[in-house]
């Protein structure tokens, strides 16, 4: 699934995006640790997975998604 990141905050590595069809979903810190990730910024286009409702992945477009 792709989205596009709304916020992040370095300092708790979490944040929001915002799906395509407008819909916004949080990320905590587990699924920003998950990736090979530093940072991200608002406006960049990212891949996710979802388990149980929630995102438990997210990585840059460019970059693949586990098991995906």
């Amino acid at each position: 699934m792709q989205a596009t990141v709304r916020t992040f905050d370095e300092a708790t590595r979490s944040g929001t995006v915002f799906l395509d069809d407008g819909t916004v979903l949080e990320f905590g810190t587990p699924a920003f640790d998950a990736g090979p990730l530093l940072l991200l910024r608002s406006g960049q286009r990212v891949n996710l997975a979802m388990s149980g409702g929630r995102i438990s992945y997210i990585t840059l477009s460019t970059f693949p998604v586990p098991d995906a």
